[in-house]
């Protein structure tokens, strides 16, 4: 697991400590997992960088833990220490993991794989990639069950242990989904599914890492909802890693807050909430959107004119089972200019797909799209082009929509060159505008973190003024912290530029911050439709209620 392990043992049997036992039922018996005094380094060149400082943690039977930070605070490394999951490049320097009363400190990867699955089931954060694509769903758990269950039994055990796991997980029609693959399921199902092989092996412990973090906020309820009811169904300990200060606050007995590399915070919810010691957690509390009660830019009061509008938009795809899809149905909205009107709804409800029409990447199968008085739909490729002036678009993840290659520089003058314009100034300008310095001109997307790769993309965005920028869920897999310095950004750039925006997000807490106009999606189709004041306060419609009630209140 590390660069620097015990030798391995001659047998790899579990000890007796550590092999599957009936939880403990007292909050107050000894800890499932104890970390005294983790220090984890990384090999860079020839010195090693420390990246986890003397972190003490542990969890005990039936209780609720959070281990929250922003990307680079240590946290994943943490965990993937306490695992064995350590990359070679990395050594545990210092310190203790102890589960039940085993230390299995530098204990290699033969032997913890053992524990994992036995004693601490592990969920990891995107199932995309840790759920082979190839396999079926329910194949996959039974190797799960093979590995942590006593050898001998039938295949026929084998399968319904499986089977149970995945009722267990919560889900529902479990032999349909044994039988699919993970791409025919939806994106909290396929987290259920991580669940399930989880606890396949019964384990006494639960590590999850930002399990929800991609998640529409209705199926990030539901699996917090569930992970909840294991503990108190069977007295599971649960370790929750995120950077969702809301989630944890809300969800947990007691929480750890990390920054680089160390616990700069920990106690019970109430003592963490109310009484905050590290000014690092007032700046995270701070930054939360429903710590906000406002909006970052106050209302004009003026219903301004159209800029850009839909009507009746409909799209149909065809699926290779002969079946047809409906993304999209009759589906209208109307941008004012100087706005911002956010489009919301859970995965599936056919927001991504309304903004790609909106955007030109998309051609309806009915229905229009009008920017002032032009007619977008069916124009040619040539002519889109120029609409492109007008009308720019902002990624999800500006590390897959950047070119990894090019500069910073070269990315923001990319589209001036494409229309003949000087790039030189405009270029500075830009970095300005979205405040990064000209440092950045010469690096690459890979030396960015992501809240500066994001910056980017708007600068990029704004290269050529455009008069609206349509934001595809452009701040949902950033930090807190770093969500809110982009959310202001854009207000600033709006008030500064009279920018209009297109919002797509899940996220009603940042609907909240920055939206003029909601309209609400369901299953390709507008449910609601208004001011955003009247519908976040006064929804007409009981799936908005819904979404609304699923948002964490802390």
């Amino acid at each position: 697991m590390s660069s620097q392990t015990v030798p391995e043992a001659a047998s790899p049997t579990v000890p007796e400590a550590v092999a599957p036992a009936a939880p403990a039922a007292s909050s107050a018996a000894d800890p499932l997992l104890r970390i005294s005094g983790l220090a984890v380094d990384y090999r860079t060149g020839r010195a090693w960088t420390p990246a986890v400082r003397g972190v003490d943690l542990h969890v005990r039977p039936g209780e609720f833990v959070s281990l929250v930070g922003e990307s680079g605070s240590g946290k994943t490394t943490l965990v993937h220490g306490a695992l064995g999951l350590l990359p070679a490049a990395a050594r545990i320097r210092s310190g203790s993991i102890v589960y039940s009363d085993v230390d299995v400190t530098g204990w290699n990867d033969r032997r913890m794989a053992l524990v994992r699955g036995n004693y601490v089931g592990f969920i990891p954060q995107d199932p995309n990639t840790s759920l082979n694509p190839v396999k079926r769903v329910g194949q996959q758990v039974i190797e799960a069950v093979r590995f942590n269950r006593p050898r001998g039994a039938s295949a026929a055990s084998y399968r319904e242990a499986a089977l149970e796991s995945l009722r267990t997980a919560g889900l529902r029609e479990v032999e349909r989904v044994f039988h699919q693959y993970p791409h025919e399921l939806s994106g909290g199902m396929k987290q259920r599914a991580l669940i399930a092989i989880a606890l396949a092996g019964q384990p006494k412990i639960i590590v999850a890492d930002e399990p929800t973090s991609a998640l529409d906020v209705t199926v990030q309820k539901r699996i917090l909802d569930h992970l909840a009811g294991l503990r108190e169904r069977l007295g599971i300990g649960i370790l929750l890693v995120t950077h969702d200060l809301g989630v944890a606050l809300e969800r947990s007995d007691r929480i750890l807050v990390m920054r680089s590399g160390e616990i700069v915070e920990s106690g019970p919810v109430a003592t963490v909430l109310d009484n905050p010691k590290s000014e690092y957690t007032r700046r995270l509390l701070d930054a939360a959107p429903s710590r906000h009660a406002g909006r970052l830019l106050p209302p004009s009061g003026v219903r301004t004119k159209p800029v850009l509008r839909a009507d009746a938009l409909t799209k149909i795809y065809r699926l290779r089972s002969g079946a047809q899809l409906r993304a999209l149905d009759t589906a209208g909205l109307v941008l004012r200019e100087g706005t911002t009107h956010a489009i919301v709804g859970e995965s599936g409800a056919g927001k991504s797909t309304l903004a790609g029409i909106l955007a030109g990447f998309v051609t309806p199968d009915h229905g229009t799209v009008h920017l002032d008085d032009r007619e977008l739909t069916g124009l040619r490729r040539r002519q889109l082009r120029e609409v492109r002036k007008d009308l720019q678009f902002v990624f999800q993840n500006p590390f897959t929509s950047l070119d990894p290659r090019f500069t910073v520089r070269r990315l923001i003058a990319e589209p001036l060159r494409a229309f003949g314009l000087p790039t030189a100034e405009r270029v500075t300008e830009l970095l300005d505008a979205v405040a990064l310095d000209e440092s950045y001109l010469d690096r690459r997307p890979g030396q960015l973190s992501g809240g500066q790769r994001q910056r980017v993309a708007i600068a990029r965005a704004l290269a050529l003024n455009p008069r609206v920028v349509i934001l595809d869920e452009a701040v949902s897999a950033l930090d807190v912290s770093v969500q809110a310095q982009i959310l202001r950004l854009l207000a600033d750039l709006q008030a500064r530029l009279g920018l209009s925006y297109v919002f797509v997000t899940h996220d009603l807490g940042v609907v909240r911050l920055i939206a003029d106009d909601v309209t609400v999606m369901k299953d390709g189709a507008v449910v609601e439709t208004g001011p955003a004041e009247r519908v976040l306060t006064a929804p007409a419609h009981e799936y908005t209620r819904q979404l609304l009630a699923a948002v964490p209140q802390v």
